[in-house]
């Protein structure tokens, strides 16, 4: 299996001497086991003159970045809805599926530290915020007949015991390391099991949603919600038995406790050794 891309393409907090935007696109590679060195995953920057920007300077830059890196990516992730045509349209170019994802926590990182310590050393530098364009979210949809599971029970492990994660049997699934966000390994990790004699084709439908993370919706009636794709969202769960409206409180404290970090996993039985899926996530806040 190749490897996975995460891009952003768009306007930085920098102008030229015309005082024009500075664009500029970043490509990282995703992290996709908790066993991964990021600092051995390939990068890619590129500023581009605002009298520039369309899909074709993409193409180019994304063809630079590939001879670069030696190997194409078997698909390449983007968050921002508002640049959806552009990176579509170049990555189809060089034949390479563009995939709209909230899954991009490399790249924000990435993104940050730019923002902190490269931009500011540039002479054009304009401090200040650098907005993207909001796009309303839509309402949580209900879950597709194919994604419901017959139970689900809300769980917790610690960091550490999720380092064991690349010795288990998983058909499908996608993790990071924990190391990206300094989780100490005593740090409980809440997430969910899924139980479905279905196991393994219900982790199959997921594994194509991009999933994001999970939340607890307190304003909405208890709802559990799962956050996919660039935009989208499921119900996963109306909530009304108040010991489970408790759990679920009690998981989204301790998501906050671990920077965001939480699970999700899809097993045939509680007995089960193996999982049909096992995804770890982790809430952001984009730009």
């Amino acid at each position: 299996m190749g490897s996975i891309w995460e891009l952003d393409f768009y306007s930085r907090p920098i102008v030229d001497e015309k005082q024009k935007k500075i664009w500029e696109v970043l490509i990282c590679e995703t992290p996709t086991d908790i066993s991964d060195n990021t600092d051995a995953l390939f990068r890619y920057a590129q500023y581009c003159p605002s009298t520039t920007v369309n899909s074709v300077w993409l193409r180019t830059a994304i063809t630079e970045a590939i001879a670069k890196a030696s190997e194409p990516p078997i698909k390449i992730r983007f968050f921002r809805r508002q640049m959806n045509n552009m990176i579509t349209k170049a990555c189809q170019d060089i034949g390479i599926p563009a995939q709209a994802s909230r899954r991009t926590l490399f790249l924000n990182q990435w993104l940050e530290q730019r923002m902190e310590e490269v931009y500011p050393q540039e002479s054009g530098y304009q401090a200040g915020t650098n907005p993207s364009v909001t796009l309303e979210a839509p309402l949580p949809q209900r879950l597709p007949d194919a994604l419901e599971g017959q139970k689900w029970q809300f769980v917790s492990l610690s960091a550490q015991e999720l380092g064991d994660i690349p010795e288990w049997d998983i058909s499908f699934g996608e993790s990071f390391p924990l190391e990206m966000l300094k989780v100490p390994p005593e740090t409980p990790i809440p997430g969910i099991l899924i139980f479905s004699p279905r196991a393994l084709p219900l982790a199959g439908w997921m594994s194509g949603l991009e999933l994001a993370w999970l939340r607890f919706d307190k304003n909405q009636a208890g709802r559990l919600v799962l956050e996919t794709g660039a935009s989208e969202s499921w119900i996963l769960a109306n909530l009304k038995n108040p010991q489970v409206l408790a759990a679920a409180k009690d998981f989204e404290s301790a998501k906050q406790n671990a920077h965001g970090v939480h699970f999700i996993a899809v097993q045939s039985d509680p007995q089960a050794e193996s999982f049909g899926g096992f995804w770890l996530l982790c809430e952001v806040k984009l730009p």
